[in-house]
């Protein structure tokens, strides 16, 4: 069973397959296993790894508190224990926080970050504004709505009812990742870093309208922009085809050197 190390925290993860790297980073609701679609499907082509955040699934959940600004140390530490040279990070929602910071922590090991559903703490007064916007008409929908289209939910009630069984594993709330937002890396920055950011988003996202990616797509020249037609916030969920296809076509996409980008 790996585990890594972040500044005395245990944190579980898993490896898969071989080939380029991929990461994931789950989002609010998940933990590793969240990924059990991804894992089966790109193995064979790359190396999988999936990581639970302190307070989520295997890792330590025994603090009487978490701070995401902490969740950024704990992909570190496994990009480390690992020795990657060339990895790819991909966030989910709130999850591409995580992985956007440690791939500013890390950049000699870190090629390129997917922001999946999410613009990744970019603090820029205009995504700001937009954000809030996307967040104000997403609180007027139940939960599983915003995160589900309402034909999945009906023709897939099993995989909806695991869906929302998978937080259950998980000690850390949504509440322990929102001050992931604060102090988040600039435009001129993240461009210094020389990490490529691509972004994943869904047509039918009900969290962070596609004007949104599409506008911080725009402001950050270099970046790549992935829009999947007819897919929700959690894509990786209801859609795994397109979405794994999409995160393999980024996968080689992104593999150019730094200094080309």
């Amino acid at each position: 069973m790996p585990i890594a190390d972040s500044d005395g925290t245990s944190i579980y993860y898993e490896r898969h397959g071989s080939g380029p790297a991929i990461l994931f980073v789950h989002g609010s609701g998940g933990h590793h296993a969240a990924w059990w679609q991804q894992v089966a499907a790109l193995r064979e082509q790359f190396t999988v790894l999936t990581v639970d955040l302190r307070g989520f699934g295997g890792s330590d959940s025994s603090m009487a508190e978490f701070d995401g600004q902490d969740f950024p140390g704990d992909v570190v530490a496994v990009l480390d224990r690992e020795d990657l040279a060339d990895a790819m990070l991909v966030g989910q929602s709130i999850g591409s926080v995580a992985a956007l910071r440690a791939g500013l922590l890390r950049p000699e090991r870190v090629s390129s970050v997917v922001l999946g559903h999410s613009l990744g703490g970019i603090s820029h007064p205009e995504l700001r504004e937009l954000a809030a916007a996307d967040r104000a008409e997403a609180v007027k929908l139940p939960v599983v709505d915003r995160l589900l289209t309402r034909s999945f939910q009906q023709e897939r009630a099993d995989l909806t009812f695991l869906f929302q069984q998978m937080g259950t594993f998980n000690a850390a709330r949504m509440q322990d990742l929102r001050n992931l937002d604060t102090d988040g890396p600039t435009l001129d920055e993240i461009r210094a870093s020389g990490v490529r950011v691509a972004f994943l988003a869904g047509e039918k996202d009900a969290v962070l309208g596609v004007k949104t990616v599409t506008r911080a797509h725009e402001l950050l020249p270099g970046s790549h922009l992935e829009i999947v037609p007819d897919a929700p916030h959690s894509m990786y969920w209801e859609a795994p085809e397109r979405y794994n296809a999409a995160v393999a076509r980024l996968r080689r996409t992104l593999t150019a050197p730094k200094e080309a980008a």
